[in-house]
C-alpha cells in the first residue's frame, strides 16, 4: 500500500460530544473499510487521514477501563451544571471537555506513518510540549501517566492536557484535550483521569491572562502536528 501522509483538517467549532463521536466513528469506519477491501482484493487504494479540532459543551466522558466513582457529582445533578455524561470506547479514565478547551481528534491510518501506538502518544504529547514552549512554559511527561503536565515530581504538579485514544488495525480515534481557557471549576466534579493527588490547570491560568487566543493556539498545534508526523494538509480542507 502506498503511504498517504496528507491529512484532511476540519475545525468543527462548538459541537455536541455525541454528534462529534458519531462523526469520528464514520471516518474511522471509512478507513477500516478501505483497509479491509485492500486486504481482500489485494488492492492498493490509499487510506485517508483526518484531524478534527472541536470545542464541546460541558461533558464528562469515561473510558472503557475507567471507574464510575471518579465522577463526583450524581448523574441526576449534571443538568443543573449544564453538563452531560457518556461512557465511551477510548482508553483512560474520566475526562472533562468544555468551552475554552481545544479538543483534537486525529483519525489516522498509522500504517501511513509508523505502526507504534506508544510513539503515536509520545508525538501527541510532544506537540503540546512544543506549543507550551512557544508561550514560555515547560510542559513535561509524567511516568506512567499519559498527557502533559507542569512541575512533575513536585507537590505542585498539575495537568494541562489529557489524552485517550482508541486504535484498531492501526487506525486511531479520540485524542487530546488541551486546556486553554477552560473553566477549571468543572474539574472539581470528578477525579481527573482517576489521579487523586494532582491538580489541573489551563494555559491562560499559567500565563496569568484572562484569555489566550484559541485561533493562535490551534495554529501552533497544527504546525507542530505536521512537523512531527512529517505530513501536510490536503487542499482543499475537509468540508
Amino acid at each position: 500500500m502506498t503511504d498517504n501522509k496528507q491529512i484532511q483538517f476540519q475545525d468543527l467549532g462548538l459541537r455536541d460530544y455525541k454528534e462529534t463521536w458519531d462523526y469520528q466513528e464514520e471516518l474511522f469506519q471509512q478507513i477500516l473499510d478501505i483497509k479491509i477491501h485492500n486486504r481482500r482484493q489485494q488492492d492498493d487504494k490509499p487510506t485517508p487521514n483526518y484531524l478534527l479540532f472541536v470545542e464541546h459543551p460541558h461533558v464528562y466522558t469515561l473510558g472503557k477501563s475507567g471507574d464510575f466513582d471518579n465522577l463526583l457529582i450524581p448523574e441526576a445533578q449534571l443538568e443543573a451544571i449544564d453538563a452531560k455524561f457518556y461512557k465511551i470506547n477510548r482508553g483512560g479514565d474520566i475526562t472533562y471537555h468544555g468551552p475554552g478547551q481545544v479538543v483534537g481528534y486525529p483519525i489516522l491510518d498509522l500504517e501511513n506513518f509508523f505502526t507504534d501506538i506508544h510513539k503515536y502518544l509520545r508525538f501527541l504529547e510532544e506537540m503540546i510540549i512544543r506549543v507550551m514552549a512557544e508561550y514560555g512554559l515547560k510542559g513535561e511527561r509524567s511516568d506512567g501517566e499519559t498527557g502533559v503536565w507542569l512541575d512533575v515530581g513536585t507537590p505542585f504538579a498539575r495537568k494541562i492536557c489529557a489524552m485517550g485514544v482508541r486504535a484498531s488495525r492501526w487506525v486511531t480515534m479520540h485524542g487530546f484535550a488541551f486546556n486553554v481557557n477552560s473553566d477549571l471549576g468543572y474539574f472539581d466534579h470528578m477525579i481527573p483521569c482517576g489521579i487523586k493527588d494532582k491538580a489541573v490547570t489551563s494555559l491562560n491560568v499559567e500565563l496569568g491572562t484572562a484569555e489566550v487566543s484559541m485561533e493562535e493556539v490551534k495554529s501552533k498545534l497544527k504546525k507542530h502536528f505536521l512537523e512531527l508526523f512529517e505530513a501536510e494538509f490536503a487542499t482543499p480542507a475537509l468540508s
